[in-house]
């Protein structure tokens, strides 16, 4: 019979591509991950891995077990919740992993519809970026994640996990209000009536920053940036400050100073899609089960 916890080395090898990274997430060394890949594949009899010089990837065979494996994964997690669905009510704590910009609006009312709707349900909430929530997941650290994917980045659903959208999250335009496009009341404008204008946007290399990025070049232009910085609110400060544009996710502009107003653009691609994600099999645990249905209900989302 094939060792589980070594196809769980296995999946997670093709998930983050290194055995240094599946051996920090697993707080193992790398030779302890390597040993154990090398007797699974002495279990299986088959090559499941190729090694060149100090890079490694999956066979097809491999890639082939790992979808077997995310099938096994799933069977365990439903044979565990069966062991509880049908006598217990939902119960317990319930971790959930949540990117910075959807604490205020997204997981706090969720805590507490989730709180009044069910009182032995305890919501632990831990900020985390979409890769990180993931891993959390993975890890069994988190029981739901709350995370985003940018449209006109064509970024792949999360490996490992299972996601329901929520909602689209536009990016707006953040403007002085004395732009043209504000004394105009343009709404929406092209982002190309920004290309003179100085920005501050998110770094490059990372999902915001490469999704404005993305934009400003299919409307023709380089951003010209003055400010770099992650955090929407410091975005927001700065943009006042000196007169700045910016594009951020609509759900991170609903405080805004006196100085600055919002204006959608033309670029509809220029969206995050807001899912939430769960392991594999986990859906219908009742706690798991009751918050899903406590954030459909608040976001209206169809079930």
């Amino acid at each position: 019979m094939l060792d589980v916890r070594r196809l769980v080395l296995l999946r997670d090898l093709e998930v983050h591509g290194t055995v240094t990274a599946v051996a920090e997430l697993h707080s193992v060394t790398p030779s302890a991950v390597s040993q154990q890949l090398r007797l699974l594949e002495e279990e299986t009899r088959i090559r499941l891995l190729e090694r060149t010089g100090r890079s490694i990837h999956l066979t097809a065979a491999g890639r082939r077990l790992n979808r077997d494996t995310e099938q096994v994964l799933a069977a365990l997690e439903h044979a565990r919740i069966r062991l509880h669905t049908e006598t217990e009510n939902p119960a317990g704590p319930l971790h959930l992993a949540c990117f910075p910009s959807a604490l205020v609006p997204l997981a706090a009312p969720l805590g507490k519809a989730l709180e009044d709707a069910y009182p032995d349900v305890q919501l632990h909430i831990t900020e985390a970026e979409p890769e990180a929530a993931v891993r959390l997941l993975l890890e069994r650290r988190a029981d739901l994640a709350l995370v985003y994917r940018y449209d006109n980045l064509a970024a792949p659903p999360p490996a490992g996990v299972e996601t329901r959208t929520l909602l689209s999250d536009p990016l707006v335009a953040l403007l002085p209000g004395d732009h043209p496009a504000v004394r105009l009341a343009r709404s929406p404008i092209e982002l190309r009536e920004l290309a003179d204008t100085l920005w501050t946007t998110a770094p490059p290399r990372t999902a915001c920053g490469d999704a404005v990025l993305q934009a400003c070049r299919s409307a023709g232009f380089t951003p010209r940036v003055r400010n770099v910085c992650t955090d929407f609110s410091a975005m927001i400060a700065l943009a006042e400050s000196a007169g700045h544009t910016a594009l951020i996710p609509r759900m991170a502009a609903t405080h805004l100073p006196p100085a600055l107003t919002t204006r959608p653009v033309t670029d509809r691609t220029l969206a995050r899609t807001i899912e939430i994600a769960v392991r594999h099999g986990t859906a219908h645990e009742p706690a798991i089960a009751a918050c899903l249905e406590t954030m459909r209900t608040l976001l209206h989302v169809p079930a």
